[in-house]
């Protein structure tokens, strides 16, 4: 397939192609956008496509999977992270109540409580609360992931019992 025919074949999508981008609930403008945007990956990209037929079904991946990048790309652009010590007040909503006494007795009882488990249960559930994965608890412990996600689970419910008021 040439150039020309490659491009009027692309032309006569648009209006499907504005239709499904319709479908992940974008505006007008950003409808349009995101066709324009696959035109221009398709255009770019054509010399990677193979006359099997299936233009269509190359175009509309296309789409999808711009769609999909943007949508990572932009929740990526509103993380905020900071790389100091204590990053975890990053997103602590400045009514916490974390300097009231009530609440640091809360946080001592939750500690107390977490030292009072079994070792078998105690130590993979602080290393998930510190942030590891489930399989590289795993391969600390040498256990299946499996078991490190119910000791997990039965951490958080024995915590949970003790914890009661």
């Amino acid at each position: 397939m040439n150039a020309t025919e490659f491009s009027e074949q692309l032309l006569e999508m648009e209006q499907s192609l504005l239709k499904y981008a319709c479908r992940f609930k974008l505006g007008d403008a950003d409808s349009r956008d995101l066709v324009q945007e696959t035109f221009l990956k398709a255009i770019l990209s054509r010399d990677k496509f193979v006359d099997t037929g299936f233009l269509r079904a190359w175009i509309f991946t296309i789409m999808r999977n711009t769609f999909i990048n943007n949508y990572r790309h932009n929740f990526l652009q509103n993380t905020h992270s900071d790389h100091t010590d204590e990053s975890f007040f990053i997103n602590q909503a400045k009514s916490s109540g974390s300097d009231n006494p009530d609440s640091a007795y809360s946080v001592k009882e939750i500690t107390q409580s977490i030292e009072q488990l079994r070792d078998k249960f105690r130590a993979p559930f602080k290393m998930y609360v510190e942030g590891y994965r489930y399989r590289e608890i795993a391969d600390t412990f040498n256990l299946r992931i499996g078991t490190v996600k119910s000791r997990i689970f039965l951490a958080r419910k024995i915590l949970m019992n003790q914890l009661r008021m």
